[in-house]
């Protein structure tokens, strides 16, 4: 093996010392371009552990993290006036872009009537049948994040099933929930790596095999022990994986034949469509859950459940002794949420958003396909909708195992901050793009522009 940080050593099919000189050429560059952030965060910012007030915007690959003035549509400004044509969309939060017009009018209208007081509002008289209608199923809940919800979501599922254990497919994301924290190592079942303070053994609840692998599922379910499968449609928090044809069927026989419940995370691949891959290709789960965009950009989740659920955890509801039933915050569900989520649901998650979302990320898709492909590199395109990934490895990748494997984050750092530095921001973590409705088409051609650079550079 070649040790690490020598010529040899490489990512992506580059080389370590060409990625080494690009990521110190471009940290330099990112530094003169702002010198007012550097010195008012480049240090850290006071009372704050770290230096920031959440420990994950050190982890930005910027020498710094971008201290933002404003944001508007697609665009970023920080404070030396530097203009970012914005891809990340904070993570999928700001999928619809920054400060919808409609979402501003409403929350400007709310912080008038007042921010929470535990009672609903009229909008909320508006809101289940339009998750309804959009979604499919018939009952809904409110939480402040998709962790709140997904953790609410499996109580229920445990509840009226009686069974202790949840599945989860290697390389899966869902928050912060604890029993998804968990990863396959040489095949067997581990605590994910990294986790802070965490003294208990994830996998006594939770089992966990690779997605697309059906044999592996079938073998899982077979105890009829399992609870709920939680899944996204596509594993997207990684490089991205999508279902093979026939898995989300195979899924659903599976879960169904165990007496298993079957929840649906859409919180990124609602990018696929208005009703999210759900939707789009007809998925039938028992339980959905939607966070991050579902309030463009509001703390705000939706949990909802079918009929039958709904019916086996009234019984069960009825029989349990009475108490704290461990689901719910006291700020779920306030009105400014319900003011937010009502103006995205009807006016900004639109199918003619949805088409223009489309359509440019199809440009994109071609247009880095067209860029790796012209400088021969051994990358690949992913796609879910409006959500859009290069991963630096061959593809396409079929299971979490893969698209761990397939992270070359020195890489991946060094292109990200170049790309900042050619005005173009896209998310830190996993190479991941979003195009929303303010997105233009002349911000779609300057990322593919700013990107074939990149790869001619490193190529």
């Amino acid at each position: 093996m070649v040790l690490a940080g020598t010529a040899a050593t490489t990512q992506g099919g580059i080389t370590s010392a060409r990625i080494a000189a690009l990521r110190q050429a471009e940290a330099e560059a990112f530094r003169k371009a702002r010198p007012k952030s550097q010195a008012r965060i480049g240090n850290g910012m006071a009372g704050f552990l770290g230096g920031v007030p959440m420990h994950w915007m050190t982890d930005w690959p910027t020498p710094f993290p971008i201290l933002v003035d404003r944001a508007k549509g697609a665009t970023i400004t920080d404070i030396d006036g530097n203009r970012l044509d914005d891809f990340c969309l904070g993570d999928t939060g700001s999928m619809f872009g920054h400060s919808p017009a409609p979402v501003a009018r409403a929350i400007r209208r709310q912080a008038g009537r007042g921010l929470t007081y535990m009672l609903p509002s009229e909008d909320a008289l508006a809101i289940g049948p339009l998750l309804q209608e959009k979604f499919g199923l018939p009952l809904w809940q409110i939480a402040t994040t998709a962790t709140d919800a997904n953790r609410f979501a499996l109580r229920v599922a445990r509840a009226v099933t009686g069974r202790e254990k949840i599945l989860v497919f290697n390389g899966c994301y869902h928050g912060s929930v604890d029993e998804t924290m968990v990863r396959l190592k040489d095949g067997k079942p581990v605590n994910r790596p990294g986790l802070a303070g965490e003294f208990r053994d994830l996998t006594r609840a939770t089992k966990i095999v690779e997605f697309n692998d059906v044999p592996a599922l079938e073998a899982a379910l077979a105890d009829r022990d399992v609870a709920c499968v939680i899944t996204e449609p596509v594993l997207t928090n990684s490089c991205m994986v999508l279902p093979d044809p026939g898995f989300h069927a195979e899924l659903r026989r599976l879960t169904r034949a165990a007496g298993t419940l079957l929840l649906i995370d859409e919180t990124h691949t609602i990018s696929t469509g208005p009703g999210g891959y759900t939707g789009a290709f007809g998925l039938e789960p028992d339980l959905f859950v939607l966070g991050k965009p579902v309030a463009g950009g509001v703390p705000a989740s939706i949990w909802g459940m079918s009929e039958e659920v709904a019916a086996r955890y009234a019984a069960y509801e009825q029989a349990k002794e009475p108490g704290y039933s461990g689901m719910g915050t006291t700020l779920s569900a306030n009105p400014l949420q319900f003011a937010a989520m009502r103006a995205t649901l009807e006016e900004v998650m639109t199918a003619e958003n949805y088409a223009h979302m489309e359509h440019l990320a199809r440009r994109l898709d071609a247009g880095l396909t067209a860029a790796i492909g012209r400088h021969r590199l051994p990358w690949h395109v992913a796609r879910v909708g409006a959500r859009v990934e290069f991963i630096c490895a061959p593809g396409p990748l079929n299971n979490g195992g893969e698209a761990e494997a397939a992270h070359a984050p020195d890489l991946e750092a060094a292109i990200h901050v170049a790309l900042v530095n050619r005005g173009v921001l896209i998310a830190p973590f996993h190479n991941m793009m979003l195009v929303s409705p303010a997105t233009t088409a002349r911000q779609v051609d300057r990322l593919i522009s700013a990107f074939g650079d990149m790869a001619g550079l490193l190529a």
